[in-house]
């Protein structure tokens, strides 16, 4: 069984058949929470929840699949020191993933879905996913996808952060638009869905399918793009205010 972790914008956990090899996306259960600046308070809680909706223990887990980002620096660390510190308590593997992609390739699944194409169908339709997640500073979290008929997913480019007006253009031009930027930026990025926040059961997935094309899953370095908010000083201030 497989527990996914991702803290890249909204708190997302989710339980998943089987392994790595062969996971079971019959067994799923995902729980989360859109609430800003709470990760450290209900991660764990919804860890503790979604095994119980599985009802399996901790100790029933063969791996850990966790989200690198991108995603605001202290959010994002949460969801990864405590996927590290299960594996690690556990012994069992840690599996890295782009965030990103995890909210490409749900939306891809809700495409087919709305367009009733099996998603074991040898010939899907070719499409083209952006992602954009807010990333404060007025600027958004982007990247673009193109999956191929035989279910190959390509990431274009990214994963950036630039501001939406930079890059409206090519992220508008892909079939599917996605993201939590779209709800900050309506008028540069309209969205093709309500999809906001990726879903750790579709980072499973994800790394499931990376994990069978023979990518390397092992890093867990988050992906902050940018430096954070607090710097430090570059001189020492005088306790007197000289």
């Amino acid at each position: 069984m497989l527990l996914g972790i991702d803290t890249s914008g909204a708190v997302s956990t989710a339980v998943m058949g089987g392994d790595l090899d062969a996971p079971d996306a019959a067994v799923r259960h995902v729980r989360s929470d859109a609430r800003a600046r709470h990760h450290d308070e209900v991660l764990l809680a919804l860890v503790d929840g979604v095994m119980q909706d599985a009802g399996a223990s901790r100790a029933g887990l063969t791996g850990v699949v966790v989200g690198r980002g991108p995603g605001p620096f202290t959010g994002l660390r949460v969801g990864l020191v405590a996927a590290r510190s299960i594996a690690a308590v556990l012994g069992i593997p840690l599996h890295g993933v782009c965030s990103l992609d995890a909210l490409a390739h749900q939306a891809l699944a809700e495409a087919d879905g709305a367009d009733g194409v099996a998603g074991n169908a040898r010939d899907l339709p070719e499409r083209t996913v952006a992602v954009a997640l807010d990333a404060r500073r007025r600027e958004v979290y982007h990247a673009r996808y193109r999956r191929l008929a035989d279910g190959t997913v390509r990431r274009e480019s990214g994963p950036a952060v630039a501001p939406p007006a930079d890059v409206a253009a090519e992220l508008t031009a892909c079939g599917l638009l996605v993201g939590s930027g779209t709800r900050l930026y309506p008028d540069l990025l309209p969205a093709t869905s309500e999809l906001v926040d990726a879903d750790a059961s579709h980072l499973i997935e994800v790394a499931a399918l990376l994990h069978a094309q023979g990518e390397d899953l092992t890093s867990t370095d988050p992906l902050y793009l940018r430096d954070p908010d607090a710097a430090k000083p570059t001189s020492r201030k005088s306790a007197l205010g000289r």
